[in-house]
């Protein structure tokens, strides 16, 4: 059945912690979230290495416990409103190797009570990328579609996020993807259940995503100029 990295107390945490947002709380509690929540996450990343690999060398499983894959639980409240110190949720980023110094997609997953799903592409990327995915949709326009209609790709995914309200400037306002053309996010999301999450052969299930993502994601390397 392969490990199981994930159990249901990692969810229990989460829901403990959603009611106990405070430091002193996590502080009595920190063995256990050692124990259930970032050790499982960062041997998943690990042993994670290897199939990313065979998918493409070019995104990183970095089991690092700071700067690494895991997103770190603590909450960045200098600019916001919402002081609570904790995330509610566990989060892992595969990044494009090239993502330290460009804009280059990867792939997420995000574990939450009832809130569990997987990510691949690139979140509000700044204008330059956008423009360049964007036309490379506008010149490309059968593969990109071969790429995001699939069954494979759309069995396990939608194209997800925020739009333009109207067609971007210099893009054809008649082009056949507009919908697409108008998008500033580009990046696909697929749910997960808990029972996914918490079974033996989650790290396969990861794989089968990142596989049927990979074509999308190639397509914006492509346009990018990053390999894939």
């Amino acid at each position: 059945m392969g490990t199981r990295y994930f159990t249901p107390a990692l969810f229990r945490f989460l829901d403990d912690l959603a009611e106990n947002n405070d430091r002193t709380w996590f502080k009595a509690n920190q063995d256990r979230f050692e124990e259930v929540v970032r050790q499982p996450a960062l041997d998943f990343i690990t042993d994670f290495a290897e199939p990313l690999a065979a998918i493409s060398p070019h995104f990183v499983a970095d089991s690092r416990t700071v700067g690494g894959s895991l997103f770190r639980i603590q909450r960045d409240t200098r600019f916001s409103k919402d002081k609570t110190p904790y995330k509610l949720n566990t989060g892992m980023h595969f990044r494009h190797e090239r993502a330290a110094d460009a804009h280059a997609p990867g792939f997420y997953i995000h574990l939450q009570p009832r809130n569990c799903f997987f990510g691949a592409g690139l979140w509000r990327p700044p204008t330059a990328a956008s423009h360049a995915i964007r036309t490379h949709i506008a010149e490309e326009p059968d593969e990109w579609t071969a790429a995001t209609r699939a069954p494979a790709f759309t069995e396990a995914f939608e194209l997800a996020g925020e739009s333009l309200k109207r067609p971007p400037k210099g893009f054809d306002p008649e082009h056949e993807l507009l919908d697409d053309l108008k998008r500033k996010d580009f990046i696909a999301t697929g749910s997960l259940t808990q029972g996914e999450v918490t079974r033996g052969d989650f790290i396969d299930l990861v794989a089968d995503r990142c596989r049927r993502a990979a074509p999308t994601m190639a397509f914006l390397c492509r346009a990018l100029d990053a390999p894939f």
